[in-house]
């Protein structure tokens, strides 16, 4: 007998791959919660940094951990990005840097962190119907989801799509330095030793160096249609 599977799409994949552009699109489309599993450590990154705490495991670490209220709203009208509110305080512009990108890589890979982040994200997913995008969300967040997939890009594509995307917003961009982040990037998370970036061995892997978003989308909406009548809950 099948072990049933939870009513949740997973989406991981490296930084700059779109995911948070498919996830939003595909949460619309199916009329789930969306889950900006990044968006989480980048707060964590940044409360750190704002209070001076290093990206090591400490007494203090833990009693920020502990202490922390965070909250995930919907985009502003014409917004791209969920806003993340800490203590009261929207931060969502604050994280969307490639130096935060950097910063929060260091942080997710301390136990402590990744812990209390893992248990608020599967306590935001304990109903079904999300769809949660990030690092690990298929293998150790939510492996009993129903839907999971591994979207990649090419370092060059994904470094040209953060540039343009960071130019919109009024700022200025070496790429060639965003490239050398993000394939620093790529290696930290690929090659920690706590849970790092990795297809979920029942993810099915999509390359969207030379496909366009909206394609994505409707290639992972076809597939949850066509095996939607084999999950359960």
């Amino acid at each position: 007998m099948l072990t049933p599977r939870k009513r949740i799409v997973t989406i991981d994949g490296p930084s700059g791959g779109g995911k948070s552009t498919v996830s939003r699109a595909l949460a619309a489309k199916l009329h789930f919660t969306y889950l900006d599993t990044g968006a989480m450590y980048r707060a964590v990154a940044y409360q750190c940094r704002r209070v001076g705490l290093a990206a090591k495991e400490s007494p203090e670490l833990a009693e920020l951990l502990a202490s922390l209220k965070m909250e995930l709203l919907p985009p502003l009208v014409n917004g791209d990005d969920v806003r993340v509110v800490v203590d009261g305080a929207d931060i969502g512009h604050e994280l969307r840097t490639p130096e935060m990108g950097m910063l929060a890589s260091q942080f997710s890979a301390l136990p402590m962190v990744r812990y209390a982040l893992t248990r608020m994200q599967q306590e935001i997913g304990a109903g079904g119907r999300i769809v949660a995008e990030g690092r690990d969300t298929g293998t150790v967040v939510f492996p009993e989801a129903a839907w999971k997939f591994f979207l990649d890009a090419s370092a060059e594509v994904r470094a040209q799509r953060r540039a343009t995307q960071l130019r919109s917003k009024g700022e200025n961009v070496d790429k060639e330095q965003l490239l050398a982040q993000i394939i620093k990037r790529d290696q930290d998370d690929r090659q920690r030793s706590l849970a790092p970036l990795a297809a979920a061995p029942d993810a099915i892997l999509l390359d969207s160096t030379t496909i366009p978003a909206d394609e994505v989308v409707a290639r992972m909406y076809a597939h949850i249609l066509a095996t939607s009548c084999c999950r359960d809950q």
